[in-house]
């Protein structure tokens, strides 16, 4: 695998090694590719080989993959506090999976209405 870039001003083509990040006129190509590219009639092609051992994993890259594998394993939220923590004056309507939907209470239904809470229960309308 490689990467073609283009420099239009010094009407080069360049094939290098897989780039690690998109950029515009920037082109992915597979081994195949990569080997039969042509470019066109007063266009020069540079092909930059790639060191061999540089492509290896490093210490630095299995120890960045190992700390990414520890953070994900991670309990998100602390087991103490099994609850999560709701914007005072709203109340959770419903939930599917992790997704919760909110809706806000004002004071009033809060204190006085005591259907209010059964209504909610009973919603299905989203």
């Amino acid at each position: 695998m490689s990467t073609l870039t283009y420099v239009y001003a010094d009407s080069t083509a360049v094939l290098g090694p897989l780039a690690t990040y998109a950029e515009p006129h920037c082109y992915d190509l597979c081994q195949m590719h990569s080997e039969r590219m042509t470019a066109p009639i007063g266009w020069e092609i540079v092909r930059i080989s790639p060191d061999p051992d540089a492509l290896k994993p490093t210490v630095d890259d299995l120890e960045a993959l190992a700390n990414a594998v520890r953070e994900a394993a991670r309990p998100r939220f602390d087991a103490a506090d099994p609850e999560p923590m709701y914007t005072p004056g709203s109340v959770e309507v419903a939930r599917r999976g992790h997704l919760r939907v909110l809706r806000s209470v004002d004071e009033s239904e809060q204190a006085g209405d005591v259907g209010y809470q059964q209504r909610l229960d009973t919603d299905d309308s989203w």
